[in-house]
């Protein structure tokens, strides 16, 4: 961008070249003439309000509407005509074809003049088709110094120069007047100093409004009792933002499809696809309602496109123009809102409490609280709580303790009661990190980690696509899911759904900028493809039991770790890593398990034990880790032989106990049940006599024999 000076003394000096025009001639000329790119406000009902016009090359030319319509560039304006407040700006007359004009102005909002801000494009230019400016400005009293265009310190024309006013002399009525003056809605704070105490004279006279007067030059004054002001006391005053933004067709004035009043009718407000997430967070913030839950865009129409840096206060802050743009729909939190975080879904708890928001007391909040918060604000489920986690505030703490049940949709559906104590230490404003919301997912690619993107969007699944921005979009997917970092992002099929551009860094999709258009759809593969196996011990002689410290093994005992996975994948094989020593164990997958064999369990075998899942899909390979299985080998309290022993005996005992008592035998049958059952015990004997063989060495075999 040049700046408007150089770039119109160029262009004079060439043009004044061309037509051979003499200093002497130049200098007659310009004592006559308005210095150049002087401003003015003509066919306007005051001095201060008009259509614009710049006085360049020895006439007056309008401004082309275009990238111009910002109150930035409006505050320049009234501030070169020493005027007021930016008040409003809109669209004027249509240029006249041919007629030439002043392309768009770029300001930061502090310069003096016009002249002094950048022109955005070549210069002057003609006008076809394109509307002049018209702006409207406070006549006699201005904010300054505050963080927008509806606080500051009050501040009166007074013989051509500005006055700042006495805390003890203005009141709500007065504020009430102020607020409407300079295009804003109700006095929200007043309050002396609020703002500074100004370095210029003090008001000499005490309004008397009644408060319905449209313009503060139509209240009465009257002297002022005392003509001393005591520094701190100019007073400050903080308007609410104008009623000129509303949400229709969503059910609640925080939710529905963006309109803005201008010139007498209600206008569709839309935004191009960078800047749909900055709008609604603007709209949100104008409209009290809290932190933006989702941003949706409609179908294309003819309105207001807005574009916005995300950080204004109102949506007369942000740049405009006439032109089709998709529609656009914002849902709202309506009474609490999560500031100061990394994104949507975390930041410091803050209330609305009679127009203005209050931090809340982490004693007064708990884990119920939390998943309604979550719940409110279009996220998941809490995932950290803790006071002082975001900061502490700048305004009021919430004097109420919320008693929710967790299961509300709302926190205006929580039932409140009295803080039993009225203080909170600093460091214990709570803040809040919820899990992201569960609207996207990966479908056909046989694991949550695996296959084409959807996105839930007005109560159906809608296909993902992505150009150029693939990598990108596919990190957030990764993210928001939980699965790990990207390992592939490849084109589908065209198709009409989502467009989504993302810059990678962003938690979750909601956050990315986003259209309806024919792309590519998007198959997304993250690293955590595979689900996490399980790991579990298992005895047949019942020699594991559960310890302090985890599954012990009495020493001298057979047993089996097995490996298990989710039906992903076929094949695949489990790897058991023991890290007691370097001995690693290898197995295919065989039903999706696989069976580790240890015999004669001793103090070897104590440490820890992990199932590795390994598996070759979609060209890549990828594994998965168990949790830890931490194994200890104890002494057994009786020898390994006579356990088993009793066992086998428990068993027998059992069974001719069940047999007794299921049958209702004849005398005949008694007596052969009664031969049966020695036969029984005859057998139970001689496997018990196997048994204590095969446990003893060679030597106590002949040594039993040789008893019998």
């Amino acid at each position: 961008m040049i700046p408007a000076v150089v770039l119109m003394t160029l262009l004079w000096s060439t043009d004044l070249q061309a037509q051979s025009v003499s200093p002497p001639d130049l200098q007659a000329q310009s004592v006559s003439l308005p210095a150049e790119l002087s401003v003015r406000l003509v066919d306007g009902t005051t001095s201060c309000s008009g259509t614009v016009e710049v006085f360049y090359r020895g006439e007056w030319s309008g401004v082309c509407s275009g990238w111009w319509s910002i109150m930035r560039e409006v505050k320049v304006v009234c501030r070169e005509l020493d005027c007021g407040n930016p008040v409003a700006e809109s669209r004027g007359p249509l240029i006249e074809d041919g007629r030439r004009g002043i392309t768009p102005y770029s300001c930061s909002g502090d310069e003096s003049s016009i002249g002094q801000c950048d022109i955005i494009g070549e210069g002057p230019g003609v006008c076809d088709g394109r509307y002049h400016h018209h702006v409207t400005c406070s006549e006699s009293v201005r904010l300054v110094d505050g963080a927008g265009l509806c606080s500051g310190r009050v501040e009166v024309k007074s013989n051509q120069s500005w006055a700042s006013v006495c805390e003890a002399d203005f009141d709500r009525q007065d504020a009430e007047v102020v607020c409407r003056d300079v295009g804003c809605g109700a006095p929200a704070a007043l309050q002396g100093g609020l703002y500074g105490g100004g370095e210029g004279q003090t008001w000499d006279k005490e309004f008397q409004c009644k408060g319905k007067e449209s313009l503060l030059l139509d209240c009465d004054t009257s002297d002022r009792e005392n003509n001393t002001c005591l520094p701190g006391n100019a007073v400050g005053l903080t308007c609410s933002e104008p009623d000129d933004v509303r949400l229709v067709g969503g059910g609640s004035r925080c939710a529905g499809g963006v309109e803005w009043y201008d010139q007498g009718e209600w206008r569709t407000v839309g935004a191009g696809l960078w800047d749909q997430e900055n709008v609604a967070a603007v709209v949100c913030r104008q409209m009290g309602c809290g932190s933006t839950v989702s941003v949706l865009p409609g179908d294309t129409t003819r309105g207001i496109g807005v574009y916005c840096s995300g950080s204004e206060s109102s949506l007369r802050e942000c740049r405009r123009s006439y032109d089709l743009h998709p529609g656009l729909t914002v849902i709202c939190s309506e009474s609490v809102r999560l500031v100061d975080g990394a994104g949507l879904c975390s930041g410091r708890v803050e209330v609305k409490s009679n127009q203005s928001w209050a931090s809340v007391c982490e004693a007064d909040f708990d884990r119920q609280d939390a998943e309604v918060v979550c719940r409110d604000v279009g996220c998941g489920a809490p995932a950290a709580l803790q006071g002082g986690l975001y900061g502490e505030g700048e305004g009021q703490t919430w004097d109420k303790e919320f008693q929710c049940k967790g299961n509300e949709s709302l926190l205006l559906d929580c039932d409140t009661s009295d803080r039993e104590n009225n203080t909170c230490l600093p460091g214990n404003a709570v803040g809040l990190t919820c899990s992201e919301p569960d609207d996207v997912r990966l479908v056909g690619g046989g694991s949550r980690c695996a296959g084409g993107v959807e996105w839930y969007d007005q109560g159906e699944w809608r296909i993902v696509g992505a150009d150029w921005e693939q990598e990108d979009v596919a990190a957030v997917v990764c993210r928001q899911l939980g699965c790990g970092s990207t390992v592939s992002a490849l084109p589908g099929n065209t198709i009409r759904g989502f467009r989504v551009i993302c810059s990678g860094s962003e938690s979750s999709l909601r956050e990315c900028r986003r259209s309806y258009d024919l792309l590519p759809e998007l198959t997304v593969i993250c690293s955590d493809l595979l689900v996490q196996p399980d790991i579990f011990l298992t005895d047949p002689m019942g020699g594991v039991f559960r310890g302090h410290q985890g599954p012990e093994m009495f020493r001298g005992y057979n047993f089996t770790i097995t490996c298990s996975t989710q039906p992903q994948y076929p094949g695949g094989s489990f790897l058991l890593t023991f890290t007691g020593s370097n001995r690693t164990q290898t197995q295919p997958a065989v039903n999706h398990s696989a069976a580790f064999l240890f015999p004669a369990a001793d103090d070897s075998h104590q440490g820890n034990y992990i199932c590795v899942y390994d598996n070759y899909v979609f060209s890549h390979n990828f594994s998965s880790e168990s949790e830890l299985l931490s194994l200890t080998i104890t002494a057994s309290p009786l020898p390994a032989f006579i356990i088993r022993h009793v066992v086998v005996l428990l068993i027998l005992l059992t069974a001719i106990t069940t047999s007794y008592l299921y049958y209702k035998p004849t005398r005949r049958q008694k007596r052969v049940n009664r031969v049966s059952s020695m036969d029984l015990y005859v057998n139970a004997m001689e496997m018990v006599s196997l048994s204590s063989r095969a446990e003893a060495g060679p030597g106590e075999e002949r040594a039993a024999q040789g008893t019998e």
